[in-house]
């Protein structure tokens, strides 16, 4: 192991992040009400500019009044490249900082931006006397942002979390999609002739660069790597196949843009109870191997060393968040 120490964050639940437009009030209850981890207004892309200023106050309004027991609530401000920027942070951090937990920072292009939000955020607390600090979490969603994915990574100890945006990375790269998070039929390879002269079509996952970068930077720095938007409502399986790439490659969870795939995420990127089971047998077995002094041990005819435990023990602290929010 490096020296190194990886800064603890705070934990979260994070396997849904459920996308909720400022600019539609009508939503807010059923958002506060409803089962995801984490909920973000999004002050961004969804609200058009000459509807910033109200869905502002909307959402200011909604951190108030709304009961949000149960799951962390973020904001996403506009841009540092807009004028909308500093008054998302200035007006919705002085009046309801005390009920906010997260502000997502969207097209994180250099360690630079978040110094900045860092720098507001810290600023208003000590102002306003808010005790609790407030969490960043990075919305990775252009090439420059990929190419300075591990200064931005370490930049504050705020950061809690990355999350992919593929369709503004899309954008950024050049890349051609067919739907937001979805698969493209282009990108794939065909094998070689058989005997009698056909080939097979194998489709490739052309997110699985930048997620698999995203979610290196992210552990590397102790944070949540958490999937994007899968845009098609109507193909759950669909859905489900992008979400178990993700977890696959070591994401924590997923944004959904719609409530009806809330319920998917926090299924699949929680631990089972088998997995929980052995987790627990892991650092049970490990620990009667501390008392010998050995340092690696055989359970069900496998090796299992530290590097086991240190995996156990995320897999029951999980296990355990879950079990406070969705109690039997």
């Amino acid at each position: 192991m490096s020296f190194k120490t990886i800064p603890p964050r705070t934990q979260r639940l994070n396997r849904s992040t459920l996308a909720v437009p400022g600019s539609k009030p009508k939503f807010f209850e059923k958002a506060a009400a409803g089962a995801a981890d984490v909920v973000f207004f999004d002050l961004e892309d969804s609200v058009p500019p000459d509807g910033k200023a109200q869905a502002r106050k909307d959402v200011i309004a909604a951190l108030n009044d709304l009961d949000f027991s149960g799951k962390s609530v973020s904001v996403r401000i506009n841009g540092l490249d807009t004028h909308y920027m500093y008054r998302d942070i200035v007006d919705v951090v002085e009046q309801a900082g005390n009920s906010l937990d997260l502000i997502l920072v969207p097209k994180v292009g250099c360690a630079a931006d978040i110094y900045a939000v860092d720098m507001l955020l810290t600023q208003i607390e000590q102002a306003k006397g808010i005790k609790k600090p407030i969490g960043i979490e990075l919305l990775l969603e252009t090439a420059l942002g990929i190419q300075n994915i591990d200064e931005i990574a370490a930049a504050s100890p705020r950061n809690e979390s990355i999350i992919f945006g593929s369709a503004d990375y899309a954008a950024s790269a050049g890349m051609q999609i067919k739907m937001i998070g979805g698969p493209n039929p282009d990108y794939h390879v065909l094998t070689g002739a058989s005997t009698n002269g056909e080939r097979q079509v194998h489709w490739g996952d052309m997110w699985h660069y930048p997620v698999a970068r995203l979610v290196a930077a992210a552990r590397a720095n102790g944070l949540r790597p958490i999937d994007g938007p899968f845009a098609d409502i109507k193909d759950p399986d669909g859905w489900m196949a992008s979400a178990k790439r993700a977890r696959t490659l070591g994401c924590e969870g997923k944004m959904a843009i719609h409530p009806s795939q809330v319920e998917m995420a926090n299924d699949l990127f929680k631990p089972s109870p088998e997995e929980t089971e052995q987790a627990r047998r892991i650092m049970e077995a490990m620990a009667e191997a501390e008392k010998t002094g050995a340092g690696a041990v055989t359970l069900d005819g496998k090796m299992i060393d530290i590097a086991s435990i240190r995996q156990a023990q995320v897999t029951v602290r999980k296990a355990e968040l879950v079990a406070a929010k969705e109690p039997l």
